[in-house]
């Protein structure tokens, strides 16, 4: 690496306050050029995805994230009409939970914000939350905490954190088809502790989810405060700059007019044709490079900003939800994918960077700089007025020339602060990249029909545990092996299945399944009640 390849491949936007390196990724001197058709060929997919085409055929949608921050593009009046006036609704909401003008039952003003999401519904908000809460020394409006999962021990959890603060807590509950399952406990349990606290939850719940969901008929029929849409033209994934991001971001105090022209502005700029213009196209380029077009090497993310740590959580959703495919569009088996796993800087320099620089070299690193180190004045911890920042710059720098110096390569992404307008940029650029890089490698990016195998797998699980506590409680007192249980279901494959459900039942308090343990293991027997 030297300067004058730095020069030539260092892209920088001082309008944007946003530079792309990708010096040190050693392409050959004609691999931008040999690309240039494919390129041409994902620009044009891309233009025709913004148009409006059926991006997604296997449910028939068009995809349409970037009309959410230029609501111009959107090919129709109706959906111009429909993001525009979203985003007001959800001002004027905003305005009057934080004026006292919707207030809790119990008096006083709502403080706290509950969101109850799973992915996409949970993962763009936290980021936004841990990136911009309590940010340039002010105090957030609302605080805010998850239900992410359908852990109950998780959900036990954050409310005991709330404790008292319930009776000021808003609710928003998050689900495009309101039958997502991990989504729907946790909108169960949140009720749940309403209830034993003496309070009337519709009061306190708001939806954001799609037309005629069974969340819609579910908060109009209880009353619920408000309801916010989700269009089936955006993806979990994608929908950070929705009502499913900005409502909580707004509730919180952040500015999400910023985010949405941070977005819009760096989407101006991945629209631009040519490549040498074009920070998306580069970064598409690079990834089709280091991994040969088939995820041969993993992307490790470490922002050296403990705002942005979790970006990477935040990407791995994004990108490998995206790109992880077994088919490509001609319906081809390709199992095609990029893995996404980071921390942060100078974290690393004590956990896993030992490994990158020595160990197996199976990935390229992307690092995140920011300029500006803090919005106070800056502390001398040196003589010389050298602060904590340099020294965090100098770790990310020295990290950076000590995996050069191993052939391992990196990519390096510069903003100038932690904003709301930069975050909006960083979602929209990785958004651009992955739709280009998709196009690139002829894969479908906006389904997921994995994630339906999964949550259709859960759905087998349920139904097996539903048969086993039957078959338990319909022969009180006589114990079963976990293969003795599976032969009896008539499902002799699924002992192994059966022994996992019932370990978990007899471990919970209220199952009515006893365990008594047998040497070996696999002589464990189970009962419905005392054995």
């Amino acid at each position: 690496m030297n300067w004058d390849r730095f020069k030539t491949h260092f892209y920088h936007n001082a309008r944007l306050g946003f530079g792309l390196d990708v010096s040190r990724m050693p392409f050959p001197d004609d691999f931008l050029d040999s690309m240039a058709p494919r390129l041409q060929q994902a620009f044009r997919d891309m233009e025709a995805l913004e148009a409006g085409a059926i991006a997604n055929p296997d449910e028939n949608r068009m995809v349409g994230h970037y009309w959410l921050r230029a609501a111009d593009l959107a090919p129709t009046p109706e959906l111009r009409e429909a993001i525009t006036s979203t985003i007001a609704t959800i001002k004027t909401f905003v305005a009057n939970v934080h004026t006292g003008r919707i207030a809790p039952p119990t008096g006083g003003k709502f403080k706290q914000v509950l969101v109850v999401g799973i992915g996409g519904s949970a993962l763009g908000p936290q980021l936004v939350n841990h990136a911009l809460g309590r940010s340039s020394g002010r105090r957030d409006r609302m605080r805010i905490s998850f239900f992410d999962n359908t852990d109950p021990d998780g959900m036990d959890y954050v409310l005991a954190e709330l404790g008292s603060r319930l009776k000021n807590t808003l609710v928003v509950v998050v689900s495009k088809s309101g039958g997502t399952v991990e989504t729907r406990n946790g909108m169960l349990e949140a009720a749940e502790a309403f209830k034993k606290a003496g309070l009337d939850y519709p009061n306190h719940f708001v939806a954001v989810t799609g037309a005629g969901s069974k969340l819609e008929q579910t908060a109009k029929n209880e009353n619920w405060l408000a309801r916010f849409p989700m269009w089936d033209w955006v993806g979990g994934r994608t929908s950070e700059l929705s009502a499913v991001g900005l409502l909580p971001a707004a509730l919180q105090g952040i500015k999400i007019d910023q985010m949405l022209a941070g977005a819009a502005a760096m989407d101006a700029v991945t629209r631009k044709p040519k490549l040498r213009d074009n920070p998306a196209a580069l970064m598409a380029l690079m990834w089709y490079w280091a991994t040969d077009g088939r995820g041969a090497k993993d992307m490790v993310v470490l922002p050296y900003k403990d705002r942005l740590l979790l970006f990477s959580r935040y990407l791995q959703q994004l990108v490998m939800e995206s790109l992880g495919k077994e088919f490509d569009l001609s319906g081809n088996v390709v199992n095609q994918g990029l893995a996404v796993y980071g921390n942060k800087g100078s974290t690393d320099q004590h956990a896993y960077v030992q490994q990158l620089r020595e160990g197996v070299n199976n990935f390229f690193v992307t690092f995140i700089e920011v300029l500006k180190d803090r919005h106070t004045a800056p502390l001398v911890v040196e003589p010389g007025g050298i602060t904590s920042g340099d020294y965090l710059q100098g770790f990310f720098l020295g990290t950076r020339d000590a995996l050069t110096e191993k052939n391992r390569h990196s990519i390096t992404l510069t903003v100038n602060d932690v904003s709301p307008r930069t975050l909006g940029m960083l979602i929209a650029l990785y958004e651009r990249v992955v739709g280009l890089y998709a196009s690139l490698i002829n894969v479908n990016a906006y389904h997921q029909p994995g994630v339906e195998a999964g949550k259709k797998a859960a759905t087998a699980v349920i139904a097996l545990r539903k048969r086993v506590v039957s078959a338990l409680q319909a022969a009180p007192g006589r114990a079963f092996t976990a293969e003795e249980l599976a032969d009896h279901l008539g499902e002799p494959a699924l002992a192994e299945l059966a022994f996992k459900v019932l370990e978990h039942l007899s471990a919970n308090a209220g199952s009515g399944i006893v365990k008594s343990a047998g040497k070996p293991w696999f002589t464990n027997t189970y009962a419905h009640g005392t054995p």
